[in-house]
């Protein structure tokens, strides 16, 4: 475990930011890596969706466990997305922490935002981050500050802020989804003394634009898994009606059982 730990921590310096798919499923996950992605994160809105559940309410917390075990036997680095830690109470997020790093997990999320839009005390995630790397030293934590994304009024202080909160505290990476600004994201690469995780968006910059930027790494976050809901309900629309003008390149049965069949299931 600690080479796969420090082969992930090595993707976040690797001179180009590498791309982090979020999965929410085996088959999502499994299809990702044998396209050849070194590494893969779960998406937390995905997995509660897929269980009938809300995102960001501490709701998934046995879900999420649940698919990282499923996921450990893949041949792919495993991040985990834990919203706030599904607890508040420190010792409870690292114990639970301890229990995705045993099951393979090299690294996870753990953000500040909070379901009712409004942002965590700082220094009550910087005590969740210092318990969790207490108990499993290695572990890439990625602080993730929601400032952008609820909107908080001028958000570059308090995202620098809390970048040196959760920094001090021990987290490996900071992750500021909601702009993709670059000449702002140049400012956080340049003022946070730890690799930047930006959120891909589409539209926005493709990854050497994040790279010039200073950006470490991009994540897809739920993208994908919106797009798959989308291209679902898409095609059972096109078949009561008219069907496909152009049939879509779709994997085969036989393609989606390898999935599983590769991974020894």
């Amino acid at each position: 475990m600690t080479d796969r730990r420090a082969a992930f921590r090595a993707l976040h310096h690797a001179g180009r930011p590498f791309l982090l798919p979020n999965a929410w499923d085996h088959a999502s996950a499994a299809a990702l890596a044998a396209r050849g992605h070194p590494a893969i994160g779960t998406t937390s809105l995905g997995v509660a969706a897929a269980a009938g559940r809300p995102d960001g309410v501490a709701a998934t917390g046995a879900e999420t466990l649940a698919l990282a075990r499923r996921l450990a036997r893949l041949p792919v680095l495993l991040t985990v997305d834990v919203e706030a830690g599904f607890a508040d109470d420190p010792a409870a997020v690292a114990g639970y922490v301890t229990e995705l790093a045993g099951l393979g997990a090299v690294g996870i999320n753990l953000e500040d935002g909070r379901a009712d839009g409004t942002l965590a005390d700082p220094e009550c995630i910087a005590d969740k981050i210092a318990a969790v790397k207490a108990a499993v030293p290695d572990l890439f934590v990625n602080a993730r500050t929601d400032t952008w994304w609820l909107g908080v009024a001028d958000p570059l202080p308090q995202t620098l802020a809390r970048a040196r909160t959760y920094r001090a505290a021990g987290a490996d990476g900071i992750f500021v989804p909601g702009t993709v600004d670059l000449p702002t994201l140049r400012v956080l690469t340049e003022r946070i003394d730890a690799p930047l995780n930006a959120l891909y968006q589409p539209g926005g910059p493709g990854l050497d634009e994040f790279g010039r930027a200073g950006v470490a790494r991009v994540s897809t976050g739920s993208l994908l898994f919106r797009a798959a809901l989308a291209a679902a309900v898409a095609t059972a629309d096109a078949a009561r009606t008219d069907g496909f003008a152009a049939a879509p390149a779709l994997p085969s049965y036989v393609e989606v059982q390898g999935l599983v069949a590769a991974d020894g299931d």
